[in-house]
């Protein structure tokens, strides 16, 4: 899962994934500061992993990845070439989702691009920039559809969709706003289209707001924006999440503690990014590893057995599966499990639960 992190210059683009990625993107207050995006992995976490790994005696633990991009900051005008603005939305349309980073906190030391601080009008500028290039796209897309439509009437229906979502981009919404059945939502993905990328919104709020004890104005503003659009927003402060990377696992819980925080904001970012791109982990155990898999909800066990090995998707016959729940009440004993029928062999139309522990049995 690679997400492209993204903002106005200096709201704390880069801040935040140095905490996040611990990869040293620099961080600079002055607009450009990034011009090539920044990649770093980080580690899903996941408590799971580490219950197995002592179960097993397993040799490896393998947890899964996000891949964090840190995109240059935007300006006003990207869409026709505007300060790093090509360059800028070409890295947009390599990613899955959005971490759009808004500023929601006072600091008369940090410059603001505009001079000022309004969170709905920093979304506004890049919305807009992006709405502005969908346009552009959609624009020749319509155009050769209407030209084949002429030899092929079964295209009128993609001709429909095109328009409607037209129609939201020049009313200015993004394309993901717009009323779609899910088939034509599967059609409007493969577009392309940068404003119908799923996003986040990751509030950078002061210290005394990342708690979540507080909720100022400036956040609530972006909470209320965020719900009318159905996307999430996650409230983070990127300078505490700055110093919370710097601590060891063991001195990260009593600091946050310390704060009233129940856990980090990539934490929470995480499990956003999840829920937004409806994504869930099946894990598999035993003496040589442990390991979590990413697959998308609703998967079914044999494109499960494929992101292991594209062979076990070929040759699957069945998948012995418990859930992960199910073998904690067992003590952790997969013997006990076994006998009290826990352990159950699932076929070709078995839909993968999150947790679910796998086992595949597959032809070569």
């Amino acid at each position: 899962m690679k997400l492209g992190i993204v903002g106005l210059p200096n709201v704390g683009k880069s801040t935040l994934f140095n905490a996040i990625t611990k990869a040293g993107a620099e961080a600079a207050n002055y607009p450009f500061c990034t011009i090539d995006p920044n990649v770093g992995v980080v580690t899903v976490p996941d408590e799971r992993l580490r219950v197995l790994h002592e179960i097993y005696k397993s040799k490896k633990t393998v947890y899964t990845t996000i891949e964090f991009c840190d995109i240059a900051g935007l300006v006003k005008g990207a869409h026709r070439g505007e300060g790093l603005g090509n360059k800028f939305l070409g890295h947009i349309r390599e990613a899955e989702a959005v971490v759009h980073v808004v500023r929601c906190f006072e600091d008369a030391d940090v410059v603001h691009v505009d001079g000022r601080i309004d969170p709905l009008s920093d979304i506004e500028t890049i919305n807009l920039e992006l709405i502005l290039s969908d346009m552009d796209l959609l624009e020749r897309r319509v155009q050769r559809t209407r030209k084949a439509l002429k030899g092929d009437r079964s295209l009128q229906a993609e001709l429909d969709t095109l328009t409607r979502i037209g129609e939201t981009l020049e009313a200015g919404r993004p394309a993901r706003t717009a009323a779609l059945s899910e088939e034509e939502k599967a059609f409007a993905k493969e577009l392309g289209l940068l404003s119908f990328k799923p996003v986040i919104y990751a509030a950078n709020v002061s210290e005394a707001e990342a708690g979540g004890d507080t909720d100022g104005p400036l956040l609530r503003r972006v909470a209320d924006f965020a719900a009318s659009e159905g996307s999430e927003v996650v409230a983070l402060c990127a300078k505490l999440e700055s110093e919370l990377a710097e601590l060891d696992d063991t001195e990260k819980v009593p600091f946050l503690a310390e704060l009233g925080i129940k856990e980090s904001g990539l934490d929470r970012l995480i499990k956003s990014s999840y829920r937004l791109l409806d994504l869930i982990s099946f894990l598999t155990a035993g003496e040589p590893e442990v390991r979590a898999w990413t697959i998308r909800r609703g998967a079914k066990a044999p494109q499960a057995a494929g992101r292991i090995h594209t062979d076990f998707e070929r040759g699957f016959i069945r998948a012995e599966t418990i859930a992960y729940d199910k073998l904690i009440e067992c003590g952790g004993n997969p013997a006990r499990a076994r006998e009290k029928g826990l352990i159950r062999a699932e076929g070709k139309d078995y839909v993968v639960r999150d947790g679910d522990i796998m086992h595949f049995l597959f032809n070569v």
